[in-house]
């Protein structure tokens, strides 16, 4: 039923997307010049591209400058997404996951001190309260690739090296938010997971014809630490079998970095992005563990925020990445230069 429902409705939806885009590029619908210099950060496809370290990493950069950064996200997955939840004003974190959303709250809790981090669904005013309350010099804009709205002074999109097209079609048919050529609003591209793949030599000149020569940067996700759940940041050393569970965009990343960290997977378990945990859940895990012989779980950092209250039969712990850019001194001079350029 599927493979027949679903293709006039990605039609449906290119249509859509073609003329709200045409619509922005005609100036019938208005876009918003925050009085701050905008760093967007964003994809072309659904969930999984590594976007997340990636804003976390450029917020970490501006801050390191001394200047007050603001990330300002939609915050998918919070309790009620009609409120705009201060989630971290520079430095605590105000909000809960289920009332900030998984990743805004990962964000404010890994960049606490650093950056705030807001979630709603009106990122304008969201900014303008952000330069009012927090003096705010630069924002980072997360997810804001087709976020048209606000104007923005460097467009950054990721490509999953190991996914780059997401099947080749559109909502909901396929992973693509719009057409390939949508990148051409590009002013660089990050390819993630290059690490992943045998070559990303094709995919650059793809990606190189699509956003006329402007840069191209490869990176790869770098296991950190792996660190308890429960009892603190202490790095350990994980003995024996493993069962690993995820609910993030691409869980085969994750599964392949922990094979790549020398674990013994004795099972493995995907839920779907930005699943909320129950109870029920993790104790259908600790069977499934004892089942296949796991002595421990082992989740992403993403998941760790939504899994604290809930009660563990085995030990559960956590691989923290980050984000590791190649030529990272040239993308780091291409993001400050934009930022002092419009201070």
């Amino acid at each position: 039923m599927k493979s027949i429902v679903l293709p006039p409705l990605s039609l449906l939806y290119g249509a859509v997307t073609r003329t709200r885009l045409s619509l922005y590029r005609r100036g019938t619908f208005q876009t918003t010049k925050l009085d701050r210099p905008v760093i967007s950060i964003g994809n072309i496809t659904t969930g999984g591209t590594g976007k997340t370290p990636l804003v976390e990493y450029v917020a970490r950069m501006i801050a390191s400058t001394g200047k007050k950064v603001c990330i300002l996200t939609r915050g998918y997955g919070q309790k009620d997404p009609h409120l705009q939840v201060i989630v971290s004003d520079g430095y605590g974190v105000l909000a809960s996951p289920s009332e900030a959303g998984d990743e805004p709250y990962l964000l404010a809790t890994k960049l606490a001190g650093q950056a705030a981090v807001i979630s709603s669904a009106d990122r304008i005013a969201a900014g303008q309260e952000a330069i009012k309350d927090f003096g705010t010099e630069a924002f980072v804009l997360d997810d804001g690739f087709q976020h048209l709205r606000i104007a923005r002074d460097l467009n950054i999109a990721c490509i999953d090296a190991t996914n780059p097209w997401g099947g080749g079609r559109l909502l909901p048919y396929g992973r693509l938010r719009e057409s390939a050529e949508g990148l051409s609003r590009a002013d660089c591209v990050v390819l993630t997971r290059c690490d992943q793949v045998e070559s990303v030599a094709a995919l650059r000149e793809q990606v190189s014809e699509l956003i006329e020569g402007r840069p191209i940067f490869e990176s790869r996700m770098r296991p950190l630490r792996v660190v308890s759940l429960k009892n603190g940041p202490e790095t350990i050393a994980v003995p024996g079998r493993v069962g690993g569970f995820c609910a993030v965009g691409n869980p085969g990343s994750f599964f392949k970095n922990l094979r790549g960290l020398g674990y013994e997977i004795a099972l493995e378990r995907a839920f779907t992005d930005h699943h909320a945990y129950s109870q029920g859940d993790v104790d259908t895990l600790h069977q499934l563990a004892k089942e296949t012989g796991a002595i421990a779980l082992i989740t992403t950092a993403k998941d760790a925020v939504k899994l604290k209250g809930l009660s563990f039969a085995l030990p559960c712990y956590v691989l923290e990445i980050e984000i590791n850019i190649n030529e990272g001194n040239a993308f780091q001079k291409l993001v400050l230069d934009r930022i002092h350029k419009t201070v």
